[in-house]
């Protein structure tokens, strides 16, 4: 059941003072000794249903007797949030929900050698796709919508990435943080590739932030004319991107930061296929996004950009 209450969050980067209203909330974001703290990147003035910022939800769906610790989300978050809407905190990752296409805006990680161990109790056989009930029935996915379709159910938050836990391998299977991907060559071949790659570079550096997330890119049709265009599944009208990204920041043992920016179309691709073929410049994913991505780190502090020193 969904509670109407809307609370409004002042950040004290606009005002000097921050405050917040509404205890559960401030249950939520407090430490233990009680001094208020703010997770970063939260704008000047903002309404945020409690619903929408989501808890982590046991393995049998249940919701956890304990919300997600705020510190855990603020080093996820740790260069700010790319927006808003319908925002959810899991217990290894936090998204934000498109509730009209059915899929995730975008999916944001923190990976390191700690986190990326694998507990030997931790089965992926135990963990299956179902609905994320924390969305209302209206705006979700079903496994029914990809029954009888040529997509795979493709995981954003890469379901190898959250072997610490088995209750953080499942919430990966929530259809919130799946999208219609091409099986063969795509999500079983270049693709997983590519997080592959991810979990390889996060073993041998400090941190890697990971942002995943779909694109619905034009194209233009024989008619001269541009077009966005993409197909839909099931009966409720599951949104099949044309492309997906990934954006990755990685922060070496000194220090450094890199930042790898990727895209690929939504299609089987040849398996031997370079990856840095699919760097794309950052501002055009966050033009075709409609985000920004790691706005809080200046661009002059990337000592190297898609394989480029700077």
């Amino acid at each position: 059941m969904f509670r109407k209450s809307i609370i409004p969050i002042v950040s004290s980067v606009s005002l000097g003072i921050g405050v917040l209203a509404g205890t559960k909330l401030e249950r939520w974001i407090q430490p233990v000794n009680k001094e208020r703290r703010f997770l970063p990147g939260f704008p000047s003035v903002l309404a945020v249903k409690l619903d929408d910022v989501g808890t982590p939800v046991q393995e049998s769906g249940r919701k956890s007797s304990s919300v997600i610790p705020v510190n855990r989300s603020q080093e996820i978050m740790r260069f700010g949030f790319p927006g808003f809407d319908q925002v959810r905190t899991f217990d290894n990752y936090v998204m934000s929900y498109d509730r009209r296409n059915k899929n995730a805006h975008w999916v944001f990680e923190h990976l390191t050698p700690q986190n990326l161990s694998y507990d030997e109790s931790v089965n992926r056989r135990n963990s299956e796709f179902r609905e994320d009930t924390s969305i209302h029935q209206y705006f979700r996915s079903t496994n029914y919508d990809y029954r009888r379709t040529p997509y795979d159910k493709g995981h954003l938050a890469a379901a190898q990435n959250h072997r610490i836990s088995q209750n953080a391998l499942d919430q990966t299977f929530f259809l919130s943080n799946v999208s219609p991907q091409v099986g063969e060559g795509f999500n079983r071949g270049l693709w997983n590739n590519l997080e592959k790659y991810v979990r390889a570079v996060a073993r041998n550096n400090k941190n890697v932030y990971v942002c995943t997330g779909p694109l619905y890119l034009p194209r233009l049709e024989a008619d001269g004319k541009v077009y966005v265009k993409y197909e839909v599944i099931g009966q409720n009208h599951v949104a099949v991107p044309t492309h997906f990204f990934k954006v990755i920041v990685i922060e070496n043992q000194i220090g450094q930061f890199e930042l790898q920016s990727y895209v690929m179309p939504n299609q089987m691709l040849p398996a031997d296929t370079p990856l840095k073929k699919y760097f794309w410049p950052l501002d055009a994913i966050e033009r075709s996004a409609g985000f920004l991505l790691f706005d809080k780190i200046p661009r002059n502090m990337f000592h190297k950009i898609n394989g480029v020193k700077r």
